[in-house]
Order: C-alpha cells, then structure tokens, then sequence
C-alpha cells in the first residue's frame, strides 16, 4: 500500500532537510531554487534518500507550482512511516 505525505516545500534553504512538528505537519527545505521545476526534482530525489527508496518510486502527485504539495510514495509500507519520520521531529 503506497504512503501518501502532505508536506509544505521550502526552497531555496541552506541544506535539504526534514522538519516534523509537534503537531505531526511536515516541511521539507530544499536547497534547489523554486524555478523551472528543480525544486520539486530536489524534493522527490530527497524524499526517496531519507525513505531509502529508489527515485523513480516517489511521485509529485499535486502542489506543481504550490508550496503545499502531495507525494506518493509507492514502495514505502505504512508501518515504516513513523520510525523514519521520529528521526526528523523538531
């Protein structure tokens, strides 16, 4: 069963980085700039290395040209989800 992640994108940032809040929203920072698509191709290549998965597995699926976005990833079961998001809690 695939995870979907709702998450906010934040380009232009020192460093690619997860942050878990408190209240379990996700924002990714990203140090690609928000042009010509390089941010969201920064987004899913980092995606795919935090949840150990193959690039070709993590899908934008909505938020092209939003800060909000919606991201399938397919390989990555529902019960691995929390133990690699507890390493990036703020």
């Amino acid at each position: 069963m695939p995870v979907t992640l709702h998450l906010k994108a934040k380009p232009n940032s020192r460093q690619n980085q997860l942050l878990v809040a408190a209240d379990g929203s996700l924002t990714v920072r990203l140090k690609a700039p928000a042009q010509d698509g390089k941010a969201n191709a920064c987004l899913l290549a980092y995606l795919a290395e935090v949840f150990g998965v193959n690039k070709s597995s993590v899908e934008l699926l909505s938020g092209h040209t939003a800060p909000f976005k919606k991201v399938r990833l397919a390989t990555v079961e529902e019960a691995k989800l929390p133990a690699v998001l507890a390493q990036y809690k703020e």
